[in-house]
């Protein structure tokens, strides 16, 4: 297994040398943006055929939307950023990490419709207002947030870096002082308060905290809903789009189903994303223990931190 995640390592690895060092990344773009371009046409050509009432053109319309959510997401894009720079930054499990890729993808889609039906319904909004709407007060907004997880990854890594210097300079100063010759003893008088697995304390019978297991399943759910809720805050263009044309032509129901299959296709993506993180992460500390191995990984959330909030930043400086 270790092998495996090796193997599995250098291979992300060179392909993020191929993507970055050698130019990579322009002909995935181009390639994304020619592939978006004909789901779009094929989108209008699939519409016309469900309103016109054609066998299968609702699952016909579905597919185009997943692989338009594909294409969309091969391209530059901030939802890979969050899940990949979070995946090595930090100790996820795969599955858990591909379950927030999806739930990221769909969230997103989430705002799409409820932009859309709150513009349309409520506020009487035109397209063009909602399309400002998503790009020049969302967009950036979800950059903002994203930048606020990337700085708040930087400051964990660096505190953890801290606390591990300390630790080590608390240990070197025991054993020099175990080293000395004392006539005192050092009889300290105190009260031992230990606690059962459940977080118990066996004399009083009260938890006065809770567990380590309970205290990491907080920190994961608070990480989880703040990488979501920054990744669904922009909502998809396309999906817009997709919504007001279908409540134009009174198909409104297979527009809500596109947009969240154009969601899915974007997790396959994300997905993706995901599973090379934590094989990259895996496969720089497999080798490493003790307190080599804990430093690294702070230094890997620090760093994937910093990288997220320098990109988040730069992109939400652009779309201002």
């Amino acid at each position: 297994m270790r092998n495996l995640t090796a193997g599995l390592a250098l291979i992300v690895i060179a392909v993020a040398i191929w993507l970055w060092g050698f130019g990579g990344a322009q002909d995935v773009a181009r390639w994304a943006a020619e592939g978006q371009r004909e789901a779009q046409n094929a989108l209008a050509r699939g519409l016309r055929a469900l309103k016109s009432g054609q066998p299968g053109a609702l699952l016909s319309l579905l597919s185009l939307c997943f692989a338009y959510g594909f294409f969309h997401a091969a391209g530059p894009g901030h939802g890979k950023l969050v899940i990949g720079g979070y995946g090595i930054g930090r100790p996820v499990a795969l599955v858990r990490l591909a379950g927030l890729a999806v739930a990221s993808s769909l969230a997103q889609a989430a705002t799409a419709v409820v932009l859309v039906a709150g513009g349309l319904v409520l506020l009487d909004w035109s397209r063009e207002r909602m399309t400002n709407v998503a790009e020049e007060v969302l967009a950036p907004l979800s950059y903002g947030l994203i930048a606020c997880l990337g700085l708040y990854l930087v400051w964990r890594g660096g505190r953890r870096l801290v606390s591990l210097r300390q630790s080590a300079s608390t240990q070197t100063g025991q054993a020099d002082h175990s080293g000395c010759d004392h006539s005192h003893s050092h009889d300290h008088h105190h009260h031992d308060h230990h606690h059962n697995e459940d977080g118990a304390c066996p004399t009083c019978g009260h938890r006065h905290g809770p567990t380590l297991e309970e205290a990491a399943q907080v920190h994961g759910l608070r990480d989880a809903l703040a990488i979501i809720g920054a990744v669904a805050m922009r909502p998809c263009t396309g999906a817009v789009f997709l919504l007001l044309v279908t409540w134009r032509m009174d198909v409104l129901p297979a527009g809500i189903a596109g947009a969240f299959a154009m969601g899915l296709g974007t997790a396959s993506v994300t997905v993706a994303v995901a599973v090379a993180s934590v094989f990259l992460r895996e496969g720089a500390l497999q080798r490493m223990e003790g307190r080599g191995a804990l430093a690294l990984a702070a230094g890997l959330e620090l760093l994937a931190g910093g990288v997220i909030a320098a990109l988040a930043l730069q992109i939400m400086l652009r779309a201002l």
